[in-house]
């Protein structure tokens, strides 16, 4: 695990053809069971095709909606294209989670209108205390 920089965690295939959750990563635990903290900075997306009117959520366990609310990938109309899903910088500053181990971080389909097999790259930085 990088402490000090952004790291790529997971790449998990994703089908948008069905409303589901898929879990996307699991935050471990550090040395000796200790407790790490991990903050999301993105997931891109690769398309297995035209995604047409998907609709996707991204956060938590029982949240679901924490790390980005409702995205609509209406943009990705060919298999290869691909967009990265984050927060967008505001003033005052978007706030932004540390999520402990053991939490489970998932994408859920809530419009259904795509392709199997999407690709999904999840990264952020660890903090350990």
């Amino acid at each position: 695990m990088n402490a000090e920089g952004i790291s790529l965690v997971s790449v998990v295939t994703v089908d948008h053809s069905g409303a589901a959750a898929t879990t996307l990563y699991t935050v471990p635990y550090g040395e000796n069971g200790g407790t790490i903290y991990f903050a999301w900075d993105k997931t891109r997306i690769i398309a297995a095709g035209d995604e047409a009117a998907t609709d996707i959520t991204l956060g938590q366990v029982g949240a679901l909606t924490d790390f980005m609310n409702t995205t609509q990938l209406d943009n990705l109309d060919a298999q290869w294209d691909s967009v990265d899903v984050r927060p967008i910088p505001a003033d005052p500053p978007v706030k932004q989670k540390m999520y402990p181990s053991g939490t489970v971080l998932q994408v859920n389909v809530t419009v259904a209108n795509g392709n199997a097999g999407n690709i999904y790259m999840t990264f952020g930085t660890f903090y350990v205390p």
